[in-house]
């Protein structure tokens, strides 16, 4: 079983080798979006925890 005939419509591309192109990675505006996203959930998160809220806005 170790000596196995290649496959003939492979045309002995292994798929592996710099034919193959990585995914392209993520834009820095994303990472930059998604970190004030975060801070500002905390913030909004910590302020209720603490009883800031909204209060001070409602008559």
């Amino acid at each position: 079983m170790a000596n196995l005939p290649p496959n003939p419509d492979s045309n002995g591309d292994t798929g592996v080798g710099p034919g193959r192109e990585s995914p392209p990675s993520t834009p820095r505006w994303v990472y930059v979006f998604g970190t004030i996203f975060i801070v500002l959930v905390l913030l909004f998160v910590i302020l209720h925890l603490a009883g800031g809220g909204f209060r001070s806005h409602t008559p």
